[in-house]
């Protein structure tokens, strides 16, 4: 029983297996032409130019391909410039606005200073009433 649980999963991948590599043979096309091949790609439709030199089969992308290739990686290229350009812009403005929201050191010991002040007399007004009411006097000693 535990045999089938091993063998029909082991099955299924391997057909899985088996036709993703046929797909990727079956993926390119070759052609005879004058000069050597032309490869076309039957997923995308790329045709390149291929050359036999020393046993190898040696492809480049035909002409009007090249081109529109390098117009892709050139608008690539403005795009991530523009983008490098907007997260330095985006980061130093991100920057300034933190630090301008930081209280400067000044601000920060005269606010420490209203706070010593404030508590001080906070602490005064409590020893005050502390006398008032007999000066230190005894906590209830009942129990309930």
């Amino acid at each position: 029983m535990r045999l089938q649980h091993i063998l029909i999963p082991a099955a299924l991948v391997s057909l899985v297996a088996a036709s993703a590599f046929s797909e990727e043979t079956d993926r390119y096309r070759l052609e005879k032409s004058a000069s050597g091949y032309i490869r076309m790609d039957t997923q995308t439709g790329a045709m390149s130019i291929c050359e036999e030199r020393s046993g190898q089969l040696v492809c480049k992308m035909a002409a009007d391909e090249r081109a529109a290739f390098q117009d892709e990686v050139d608008r690539l290229q403005t795009s991530m410039r523009a983008m490098d350009e907007r997260v330095t812009k985006l980061e130093n403005s991100l920057s300034a606005r933190l630090e301008s929201k930081l209280p400067s050191e000044e601000d920060f010991n005269k606010t420490m200073s209203y706070m010593e002040r404030f508590l001080r007399g906070f602490m005064g007004i409590v020893k005050d009433m502390d006398k008032d009411n007999g000066g230190g006097a005894q906590p209830n000693s009942q129990k309930t």
